[in-house]
């Protein structure tokens, strides 16, 4: 990271933590909204038989904790003014590899040493941000600008 970038992201981080908790907690359900819209049009999406991808999908709303996934079983906290989307648990951490596909590769494991052929990229989650980003957006927005002038009306907050 470069040292501007470093300089903006800790602007950045200090006004953030000036908006009022009052604000910030106006806008909770346009996040988890938005966060469950785009978990909804991703499960709509993903190519899935058995469902075990599509019921790994998951919503964590701001201030809660993602499920262990993936590589090493990592989680991340949602902070106060975001709300994830992940794909993947402990049994399920092919979300990637569905949505980017596989190039052709030497098999490990039971199959050690065989050829594997690759497989197709099958894209749910970027397309499924795509098709959700706009309406998000202005959803989002509009709690902003509701919270905003609610917050004025009240005479400011806790900032």
């Amino acid at each position: 990271m470069t040292k501007d970038l470093k300089a903006q992201s800790k602007r950045l981080a200090a006004r953030l933590e000036a908006i009022p908790s009052e604000i910030v907690a106006e806008i909770k359900p346009a996040l988890i909204a938005s966060a469950n819209d785009l978990a909804n049009v991703a499960k709509a999406l993903a190519p899935e038989d058995k469902g075990d991808l599509i019921a790994s999908i998951e919503v964590t709303a701001p201030g809660g904790m993602t499920p262990a996934y993936a590589q090493g079983g990592g989680k991340s906290q949602a902070q106060v003014n975001q709300a994830f989307v992940t794909v993947g648990n402990p049994d399920q951490c092919h979300g990637h590899l569905v949505e980017f596909g596989t190039d052709p590769h030497k098999s490990g494991g039971q199959f050690e040493g065989t050829d594997h052929p690759g497989t197709e990229a099958q894209p749910f989650l970027l397309p499924a941000i795509r098709l959700t980003q706009d309406r998000n957006k202005r959803r989002i927005g509009r709690a902003i600008g509701k919270a905003v002038r609610n917050a004025a009306k009240s005479g400011g907050g806790d900032a």
